[in-house]
């Protein structure tokens, strides 16, 4: 039994199949690094440290390096900054909203010590709606929006990694 589309509706279907494509939409996959190998100095129990290492592992194009002086290029962590603030209270002086800000800075250098590209930040913020009567199920909301930014401070680092073309610096002499 064959279904009969009327015109426009095929000629909308077709449009949108043409947007799609020709907009350039394609799914992320793995990131191709610039360097040859990389060390990040963070320790083995951080969890963008860890994170990261699985990502540049799946990478496939840069080999993690065990020492900063065996690698092309070598990611430093900077401050980590996590805040909560109170966005708004009700009337009766009780928190209803929060919000969640994580700033992450880094620098990534060469063996020498000198900037590959310029020290960078990443920022990320989220909002929680608050509610007294449920502060288990919010502390547990809130716990696992701390872990989404984390996870996406490290998508974007790879990004920023695979993004950036090292500018090295004139050797001093």
């Amino acid at each position: 039994m064959r279904v009969a589309l009327p015109c426009n509706t095929l000629l909308a279907l077709l449009l949108a199949v043409a947007l799609l494509a020709g907009c350039g939409f394609q799914l992320r996959g793995s990131y191709s690094l610039p360097y040859e190998s990389l060390y990040v100095e963070m320790p083995d129990y951080s969890v963008i440290g860890a994170t990261l290492r699985r990502a540049i592992r799946s990478s496939g194009t840069t080999r993690l390096a065990l020492t900063r002086s065996d690698a092309e290029a070598t990611l430093l962590p900077g401050a980590e900054y996590r805040d909560r603030v109170i966005l708004s209270v009700s009337s009766s002086g009780r928190v209803s909203e929060l919000r969640l800000r994580y700033l992450y800075n880094y620098r990534l250098i060469d063996a020498r010590g000198r900037d590959l590209v310029p020290p960078g930040s990443i920022e990320m913020v989220r909002d929680l709606t608050y509610d007294d009567s449920n502060i288990l199920a919010k502390q547990q909301e809130e716990a696992l929006l701390w872990r989404d930014m984390e996870n996406d401070l490290v998508q974007q680092l790879m990004r920023k990694l695979a993004a950036v073309k090292p500018v090295l610096q004139p050797v001093d002499g």
